[in-house]
């Protein structure tokens, strides 16, 4: 039996002591979607569960660029939060203009939102190499398996380690 460290609140928290609420909340919600690309799509291997786990990971984007519109509202670079988020990654590629590499995973970040809208079809359910193949209107179909699905989670961790430094606390 796996028993918790009597410590273990004592520990996350000088751990993550010097975090923002926002990564904080971005980490809980990738080890969510860590969970069901690894649990239960390996027991259940449907696309439902890799719609899930997509909806997860934009959860994670959406937590960080909360945190950025945050920040940039402190420093007084915008008046108000836009609410949409097309608006937010606007405004931080405005913000940082010159960073492409953030202007990558921004974009990256609107392929989820794409994929996750769009209309799918399953295919090889229960298998291996389950399919969900999104039909996005005015683009190609896009086949998301449990190899992409797993390439877009690590990209998530790579957009969360990148973004940390500006937004921990100092």
């Amino acid at each position: 039996m796996c028993r918790k460290p009597k410590n273990f609140t004592i520990t996350l928290t000088k751990k993550y002591h010097n975090m923002n609420h926002s990564i904080l909340n971005a980490i809980k919600e990738l080890r969510r979607s860590e969970h069901l690309l690894y649990v239960s799509l390996k027991y259940t291997r449907t696309a439902d569960v890799i719609k899930s786990v997509i909806a997860r990971l934009i959860e994670s984007f959406d937590w960080i660029l909360d945190g950025l519109m945050e920040k940039f509202k402190d420093e007084k670079k915008i008046q108000e939060i836009p609410f949409a988020p097309r608006l937010k990654c606007e405004v931080i590629k405005e913000q940082y203009s010159d960073d492409s590499k953030l202007h990558d995973f921004l974009d990256f970040y609107l392929l989820l939102r794409r994929l996750n809208r769009a209309e799918y079809t399953e295919s090889n359910e229960f298998r291996r190499h389950v399919t969900m193949t999104a039909h996005i209107k005015g683009e190609e179909d896009i086949p998301v398996d449990i190899d992409t699905v797993s390439e877009y989670l690590q990209k998530t961790k790579d957009f969360i380690e990148f973004i940390k430094p500006r937004l921990e606390n100092e």
